[in-house]
């Protein structure tokens, strides 16, 4: 399963309901989308939307883990990597200045056991989040 067509349709709505562009913030962050994800994700904006974010697109659970040097398959946990990441590395950079303007875009799963024992598939969504430094 993954989160990246849930994260690529609220990013295109922000965008056009904010009339902004990628190029408008420092940072369009995904919770944790890892490798394959992201870079679905990427695709998934550029076919369907004519959006390109790969210049300023990352992801926590790629800023968390060393791809090279960690065994990490698929990424970790999405809630535990966006807080860890959002909360140290994002809001430091915020209160310092560093950057200005963050969409955050964090990703879940709709668990449900009654759908899932009748062999649905499970619902992704995302939730999109601007996070400035006050400028």
């Amino acid at each position: 399963m993954t989160l990246a067509p849930a994260a690529a349709e609220t990013i295109q709505s922000f965008l056009s309901d904010t009339n902004t562009k990628p190029e408008d913030y420092d940072l369009i962050l995904t919770g944790d989308l890892g490798k394959v994800g992201s870079e679905l994700l990427i695709d998934l904006l550029k076919k369907d939307f004519g959006i390109d974010i790969s210049s300023v697109h990352d992801d926590c659970g790629l800023l968390i883990y060393d791809l090279k040097n960690q065994d990490m398959h698929a990424g970790g946990s999405g809630c535990g990597c966006s807080a860890s990441v959002v909360n140290s590395l994002i809001m430091k950079h915020l209160e310092n200045k560093q950057l200005n303007k963050v969409l955050f875009v964090g990703t879940g799963a709709l668990l449900s056991t009654t759908s899932s024992l009748q062999g649905e598939s499970v619902p992704g969504i995302a939730h999109g989040v601007l996070l400035t430094s006050g400028e």
